[in-house]
């Protein structure tokens, strides 16, 4: 029972899936991280080209590709530089389109004021209730401070808006219940050095109410269009087959000969692609370099949770025995550099053990004996040999003595 009570509640098995789950939604997190931007579908209620609310934009995108003019809806800085047209939906007066207008350079620029306030519908993802009409500012400070506009809503009855001469006779709006219109805008105004002033951003209108309201205008000094009231463009507009006709005529007017290349901006209604820093580990060319690190790092792991090869033996920092003793006794002597003193020792083992094994007589003496050793070999003596040893000065020449005399001892035991 003790040993139950102190085992691990985990198994290796166990273990071994909670760090592949773990690393794997590390993993994805990341990824989700860098990519939620780009995955945003755009279906959050809002009136943008994403959009499938009533406020929304989406269904003119619809009908100008199934028509054949396959419209772009542009979610990164790159990809303006191919359209003729950018049609942008601000849905605040707080949208900075000033400094967005003032960093691209656009062709052609159609600008869609803002209108209703809506609240997301509870039972229908995607969907919207429209509570009422925004405040004036909010239409009135999209283009501020660069240029102010003035505001009034007015009933529209349904009745036809009127168009300038020279527009294709295929616009032709009727006027929704509630018409949002521009019934003045403030001009910039500058002095030339000869002390005369100029006007610029003079609004030339297209499309009014016929009472001095400019529900679609162009400004006379850049390629610059306002449309006041977002119904003539928005889903619930073009369900209409008249206004759906008009509105393709409007956009091919304003986009000229190159209807084929007109694009709905998404990106000041906060769906654009943006760059990180985290989004590019997972981009060629530095991907490749991501899953290089990657592969690094699970060959690291599965090293530390893995062993290669036979187990080393760890050894002990103070040996047993009598080798111990020999070697603690040796590298004193060596560490003291008295390796020199030994050699007349290691001589008098030599003689001894040579005595017992060549049956030197134990009577004789010391010299008696060297000379009963010198006998046995012609080539070389025992005495000069043990002498050489006995007489060593430092430990090369005693390491050179001790060999030839252990040969001397080799060549008589063979």
């Amino acid at each position: 029972m003790a040993a139950r009570a102190q085992s691990s509640p985990f198994g290796p098995v166990a273990v071994a899936l909670m760090l592949v789950v773990g690393l794997l939604g590390f993993a994805a997190t990341l990824v989700l991280g860098a990519f939620a931007p780009d995955l945003r579908s755009g279906r959050n209620g809002g009136a943008h080209a994403l959009s499938d609310a009533a406020t929304g934009f989406s269904g003119i995108v619809r009908l100008l590709d199934a028509t054949g003019r396959s419209p772009q809806v542009l979610r990164s800085d790159a990809q303006f530089g191919q359209a003729e047209l950018v049609v942008i939906t601000p849905e605040r007066g707080a949208t900075p389109i000033d400094k967005v207008t003032a960093a691209r350079e656009y062709k052609r620029l159609l600008i869609v004021l803002p209108k209703w306030a809506t609240v997301a519908d509870e039972d229908r993802r995607g969907w919207v209730r429209v509570t009422d009409t925004l405040p004036v500012w909010e239409p009135q400070g999209v283009m501020a401070p660069a240029t102010r506009l003035t505001i009034r809503r007015r009933q529209g009855g349904g009745r036809m808006l009127t168009t300038a001469p020279g527009l294709p006779s295929d616009i032709r709006f009727r006027a929704p219940r509630r018409l949002q219109v521009i019934t003045a805008h403030q001009t910039r105004e500058w002095k030339r050095e000869d002390g005369s002033t100029q006007v610029i951003d003079k609004l030339v209108p297209l499309v009014t109410d016929g009472r001095g309201g400019v529900v679609l205008g162009r400004f006379e000094d850049r390629p610059t269009y306002v449309l006041a009231d977002p119904d003539l463009i928005a889903n619930h507009g073009v369900a209409d087959l008249g206004q759906a006709r008009a509105s393709v005529a409007m956009l091919d007017h304003i986009a000229g000969d190159r209807a084929d290349r007109i694009a709905f901006d998404v990106t000041l209604n906060g769906l654009g692609r943006g760059r990180s820093v985290l989004k590019l580990f997972f981009e060629p060319p530095v991907l490749a370099m991501t899953l290089a690190i990657a592969a690094a790092l699970l060959l690291a792991g599965w090293q530390a949770l893995t062993r290669f090869g036979a187990p080393a033996v760890p050894e002990r920092a103070v040996a047993f025995g009598k080798r111990a003793l020999i070697d603690n006794t040796a590298a004193l002597v060596r560490k003291a550099k008295r390796e020199s003193r030994l050699g007349a020792r290691y001589a008098d083992a030599i003689r001894a053990r040579a005595r017992e094994l060549f049956g030197v007589p134990p009577a004789l003496g010391a010299d008696e004996a060297d000379a009963y050793l010198d006998r046995l070999s012609n080539r070389e003596r025992f005495s000069e040999l043990a002498g050489a040893v006995g007489r060593a000065e430092d430990r090369h020449e005693l390491l050179r003595g001790a060999r030839r005399l252990h040969g001397w001892m080799g060549d008589r035991i063979r």
